[in-house]
Order: structure tokens, then sequence, then C-alpha cells
């Protein structure tokens, strides 16, 4: 998820997690627009973009996000390559902040598939390079290390998975998170799922946090989808909780 990576916030990836659920004809369930990714791939030779794309992050008049494309490749079988090219902005009261993100490049490698079982396993490590302008991204080259799993079940998908974020610089912190999501097609062209995610405090001074949020992707034709998700997000000793929202359509080809 582009705001996920480029948004001033540090990465977001999770903690290894056992996973029960099912798979959707053809198409794969995790990832966009929900926080917790998943193992499938891209499909050899195929593309899928996430454009527009945009998402935001905050409480009450203070919020910040990106918007901007994710370009997802099947390199190989059970490689997908990512690069996400985001423009990132801020509000706080009485001012906002918009300009270039960081650039997002990673890779998915899914080592073990199950196809009769409906099982899979990958690693997704990627960086996030920091070109943004203005204070709107990272100070140095921040990364991710997670692994992802899916398990398919009848009607039902389960998914996520988990790993560590780097993340330096001044005040900065290392940090584990982790989440796990449940989805289902309640009719033909509709699916749904809810998640609930974990984020340990990525400053010295910071807090960890936990988002909880509903998802839906509407296919409108064979090739286009629209894709939405949100909820709340608790910062642990923060009393009232903050929003988190993500939206965009998405097209394979």
């Amino acid at each position: 998820m582009i705001g996920v990576w480029a948004s001033p916030r540090p990465l977001r990836i999770f903690a290894s997690v056992i996973l029960v659920g099912a798979a959707l004809p053809n198409i794969a369930w995790a990832g966009p627009p929900f926080l917790t990714d998943d193992p499938e791939p891209t499909e050899t030779r195929h593309w899928e973009i996430y454009a527009p794309a945009a998402d935001a992050a905050g409480k009450g008049a203070d919020y910040e996000g990106s918007f901007g494309v994710e370009l997802n490749y099947g390199a190989a079988p059970n490689v997908q390559i990512t690069v996400g090219l985001p423009v990132a902005f801020t509000h706080e009261a009485g001012s906002s902040q918009i300009g270039r993100g960081d650039l997002d490049l990673s890779v998915k490698y899914r080592f073990y598939h199950n196809e009769e079982a409906g099982f899979s396993i990958a690693v997704f490590p990627g960086l996030s390079v920091p070109t943004a302008t203005g204070g709107l991204g990272h100070s140095k080259v921040t990364a991710l290390l997670p692994v992802w799993a899916q398990k398919d079940i009848g009607a039902w998908s389960v998914f996520g998975g988990g790993g560590y974020a780097m993340n330096p610089g001044i005040d900065n912190r290392n940090y584990w998170t982790g989440g796990v999501a449940v989805a289902r097609e309640i009719k033909s062209g509709l699916r749904v799922g809810l998640e609930a995610d974990r984020q340990g405090a990525d400053t010295v001074d910071g807090h960890a946090e936990t988002s909880l949020g509903l998802g839906g992707i509407a296919q409108l034709t064979p090739k286009l989808r629209v894709l939405a998700s949100g909820g709340p997000t608790f910062v642990d000793g923060q009393g009232a909780p903050g929003f988190h929202a993500f939206v965009a359509l998405g097209l394979d080809f």
C-alpha cells in the first residue's frame, strides 16, 4: 500500500501469525485495500496497477498520507516486483504541505505454495529510498523484512504475516508489528474483509498502536476494480482513536 511506505510515518509490516481461511476464484484477496498483505505474487508477465491510489491516517484535523501509483509486475513464476511512486502530504490545523514522497522498491518471492492444501508463504523485502521533498519522507533508507502467509478453505480467506522494520534516524527506533485479516465474497463481484493490525512504537518517545479496519473490493469489469478500506486507530495512552483510510482503482493486464 502506497501510503504505508510514502507517508512520513514508517513502514507497516507484520509479526508472524498462524492463519486459517479461503481464497476467491482467480483473484488474490490480500494486499490493497488492506493493511495486511498476502503471499500471492502478480501473475507472470502481467501487471497489477493501483492508480489513482490514496490513503490518509491521523486524528481530527491532523493527518498525513499520500496519493499516486503502485506498479506490480510478475517478473517470473512466484516473483513480483513492486514500485511505489507517491506524492505525500501532511495537514495540521492552519497549515498543510504537499510534495514528492519516498520511492518504494520491493520484491515478493513465494517460496511455498500448495494449491491442494490452499496454503502459501512468501517473503516481501523492500526499501524506501529518501527522495521526498520538504521533510515529507524519511532522511535515511528504511527497510522491511516481512513474511506473509495465507490459508484457503471453502468460501473464506484468512491471511497475514510478519516481520521487522528497520527505521534509522535521530530519535527513531526499529520495531515489530503484526496483523491478520479475514475475508469473504458476499456476492459475485463484491468482496469484504475485516482486519486488525498492531504496530510497535517507531520513535524513542512514541507509542504502539492498534488499527482495526473494514475493506472491500468491487469488480467493475474483468480487469478493473475499485478498492476501499478504513477504520479506527488506537494509540496507546492517547485517549480517543484516530483513523486510517484507503481508496484506489485497480487495473490488471
